[in-house]
């Protein structure tokens, strides 16, 4: 077997700490054998969830089929059976934490935002508490400030740093200092006016690990609030009252769980999707038995209290804390499937899983930090990550950054993440649900913040590049199955998609230079000659259409083209990339009968639709799509009935009435008319037409054709014109000859180019035998050469100038003159 060398240089920097060799499968036998479902893929999303092995699920599967689980609320034997697993259970969560049971409790939740919800409305609150959370905190413990504010208490925000020991100067070792900033509030605080008490609860959160850059807490943290909070805090009133600790250990927990022995934090919160993928929706919150009792919890539920009335305000709590604290049946099922995957943790260890995805982290970040582009400038910006020497081991399996240009401009995370997926690459971008960190490490201020939430962004929208600043990063993790392999492919792909390279590099791909097609030789542009091969009109937006040799003009477009659509019950439209049943809906329209003809191989009947005088319309109402609001007519139950059974799901048909008002881009949600968006449209996403050539797609066929020879994986990828879903398709000329019109005539008609299309994934699915397909092309070969900014374009967009007065059609076969940049 032939040597990899950059494996082998690898394996010489961390070859201690990768792997596996005290295990009973090293890292490639586990990946092999308990991973399959992975083949080519890279998953380096482990921050949000891990990945569930096939032996892991083979036992609790095992485990079901074999025993009788009931409900714990029982004295039969099969309920007694379940308690006992699940009082086990919670023995195994303690001490996955090192935490005794003699001085804590395991409650189990739906997840750790379950447990902080939890602890947030049942804490102590009064007058005079502060709650104070560090700034790296997940949205889910920031929500606790609103139980605090509620209250009447203080919040505060704080930065943590660790400073140099001025009480042993020579130690090497660093102190803990906080800087905290009062929370603006939306009523006048009573916590400066009023002096704290003995009975003054306050409550100190942070993360073990920070889920936006990976930066690991300082766990003496615990120690320090709750033991010396005055040496902390000063003279300022922060010190009074009995200072509580909340650890957020979701995301640490996959590698370096707290160790409540020494870090002894009154409220400690994990999920376990997070520690071994399965089971989802089930956590616990780790409690001191102290700080239990001081709990205080209104609601209670079946199997929380020992006793209650009907008619009279009594009900006495259960003595437990456990009990008490868990509402209604738990989920014993789940419950009774950890200890499966705390096996796999078990057999692995979990100093050995930290050394593991630490040396993947590290080489990760070092490579990145050492990529240049051409010019000498970096490409890539880390967060978190200040001095690779002093901070490495303080940084968990989390790498996050975003990458430049150049120039110093920005590429967009959802570019990044849109290319990655095509790649094979699964990773995550956007904020992560941590507004502090991603501000703190991305330098939005709050007036920026203000500004791009004013502007329309919001959590999990495409907007990544606002004002010249990222609002989110990417972010990459490694889970304890990672390979080399898969850390190896996310750098190629970062190396080979974005590093500007020195001109005399032979690879220079188009895209890195800014151009969106090659020059070709042999076709003089000046006396091509261009015609109208084909017309397709789509009457339902997403679903099939059907060719004409002829079809009218109007100021929408071609006459009927998506003048319908579904949306589902709560308002969302339907398209294929969503609802792939879509394109089993066959359209065709007799404009002589004035009628719409719809099939689908779901249903045995054709649909009839009248253009006109439709009696099954029942109505008018608004709905909004791309910016625009359309008022739209509305059928009845037998049609939406007929749709519903055809993409299975329920749906509604609506059809256009004609009748749009248009939004800003800018996020202005006023109704009016924006110059730009001017142009009258049907249920297009930007224009009324798209062209595409068919030499255009004769040179992709051809790249496509290439890759497959050079190795390219999967089965032979041959595209038409039709998979881009055109109104019109066009020959002649040389490939990619469209780019540079500005205007063009079809016959008789003038046309406005818009510019190119940007592409989505839906060009990549395909239906045989009667099944959806789906694969990486032709984007992803689109992508090698066809992306500018962050788009990948193929084919055109165009606006129709209607100047006539009299009836206007377009026919197959009319030549196109087009004017050129």
């Amino acid at each position: 077997m032939a040597i990899d060398p950059e494996k082998e240089r690898f394996l010489r920097e961390f070859g201690e700490d990768y792997g596996y060799p005290n295990a009973p499968k090293n890292i490639d036998e586990l990946r092999a054998t308990e991973f399959k479902r992975l083949d080519d893929v890279a998953y380096l999303d482990h921050a949000g969830a891990t990945l569930y092995s096939e032996s892991q699920m083979e036992a609790i599967f095992k485990d079901f089929n074999s025993n009788i689980y009931g409900n714990p609320h029982s004295q039969s034997d099969c309920s007694v059976t379940t308690s006992d697993f699940v009082d086990e259970a919670r023995r195994q969560v303690l001490n996955f934490f090192n935490a005794s049971p003699r001085e804590y409790k395991c409650i189990f939740t739906s997840g750790a935002t379950a447990g902080l919800k939890l602890v947030g409305e049942t804490f102590p609150w009064s007058g005079q508490s502060t709650f104070m959370y560090t700034m790296e905190n997940h949205n889910s413990v920031l929500g606790i400030r609103e139980y605090a504010l509620n209250k009447g208490a203080a919040a505060f925000s704080a930065d943590v740093e660790e400073v140099a020991d001025h009480d042993q100067p020579n130690s090497g070792k660093s102190a803990i200092k906080i800087i905290a900033h009062q929370v603006q509030r939306r009523s006048e605080p009573e916590f400066l006016k009023k002096e704290a008490t003995g009975d003054t609860y306050n409550l100190f959160a942070f993360p073990s690990e920070c889920n936006f850059s990976g930066l690991r807490f300082n766990l003496d943290l615990v120690n320090v609030i709750k033991e010396d909070s005055y040496k902390m805090f000063g003279t300022s009133p922060l010190h009074r009252g009995n200072w509580m600790v909340l650890i957020d250990a979701a995301k640490g927990s996959t590698t370096m769980p707290p160790d409540l022995s020494k870090y002894k934090a009154d409220f400690v919160v994990v999920s376990f999707y997070k520690l071994f993928g399965y089971p989802t929706g089930l956590g616990a919150l780790i409690v001191r038995n102290e700080p239990a009792k001081l709990m205080k919890k209104t609601y209670f539920s079946g199997g929380t209290v020992a006793a209650s009335i009907a008619d009279i305000d009594y009900f006495k709590r259960r003595e437990g804390v456990e009990e008490y604290f868990e509402d209604g049946t738990i989920s014993f099922l789940s419950i009774a499937s950890l200890h499966h995957g705390f096996k796999i943790l078990n057999a692995l260890t979990m100093p050995a899983i930290s050394r593991h995805v630490s040396s993947l982290a590290t080489y990760v970040r070092n490579k990145l930090l050492d990529l240049r582009h051409a010019n000498g400038h970096r490409v890539c910006t880390i967060y978190g990550l200040t001095d690779r020497e002093v901070l490495c081991n303080k940084m968990g399996p989390t790498v996050s950054f975003n990458l430049k240009r150049p120039d110093g401009s920005w590429f967009g995370y959802r570019e990044v993440e849109k290319l990655a997926s095509l790649s094979g690459i699964q990773s995550r971008t956007g904020c992560f649900c941590n507004p502090g960190a991603c501000a703190k490490y991305l330098g939005l201020s709050h007036s920026d913040l203000l500004s791009n939430i004013e502007a329309g962004h919001i959590c999990w929208d495409d907007r990544d590049i606002m004002n010249g600043k990222p609002t989110g990063a990417v972010r990459v993790s490694f889970g304890y199955m990672s390979t080399f392999g898969d850390a190896r492919k996310f750098l190629r792909f970062i190396e080979n998609g974005f590093v500007l390279l020195p001109p005399e590099s032979t690879h220079l791909d188009s895209f890195r230079t800014g151009a969106i097609y090659p020059v070709t030789e042999g076709v003089d542009r000046a006396t091509a000659r261009y015609f109208l091969k084909s017309i397709t009109v789509y009457p339902i937006k997403s679903c099939a259409g059907f060719s004409v040799e002829s079809w009218p003009l109007t100021r929408t477009g071609l006459l009927h083209d998506r003048e319908w659509l579904l949306k589902s019950l709560n308002g969302e439209i339907l398209t294929q990339k969503k609802v792939p049943d879509m394109c089993y809906i066959t359209t065709l329209i007799d404009l002589n009968l004035g009628i719409l003809f719809v099939e689908s191989t779901r249903c045995e009947e054709k649909l009839q639709i009248k253009l006109t005088s439709d009696p099954s319309i029942l109505g008018k109402e608004e709905v909004e799509i791309h910016s625009q609001r359309y008022e739209v007519q509305a059928y009845g139950d037998e049609i939406d009935n007929w749709f519903s059974n055809a993409v299975g799901r329920h749906c509604t048909l609506v059809r256009s009435s004609g009748s749009q008002s248009h939004l800003c881009p800018n996020g202005n949600k006023s109704p009016r008319i924006c110059r730009d968006f001017a142009t009258s449209l049907n249920f297009v996403n930007e224009a009324q037409f798209l062209l595409i050539s068919e030499e255009s797609v004769a040179d992709l066929n051809n790249r496509l054709r290439t890759k497959l020879q050079n190795g390219s994986r999967g089965p032979p990828t041959e595209v038409t014109p039709m998979r881009f879903r055109p109104n019109l398709v066009m020959s002649g000329g040389e490939p990619y000859a469209e780019d540079g019109w500005r205007n063009l005539k079809i016959g008789d008609k003038y046309f406005t180019s818009l510019g190119g299309c940007n592409r989505c994934q839906m060009i990549n699915m395909t239906s045989r035998s009667g099944e959806v397909q789906r694969s990486n092309e032709p984007l992803a070969t689109l992508a090698s050469y066809r992306r500018v900014k962050g788009k990948i374009c193929f084919g055109i967009l165009l606006r129709y100038e209607d100047n006539t007065e009299h009836d206007a059609w377009l026919h197959v076969g009319q030549e196109i003159y087009a004017n050129m940049d």
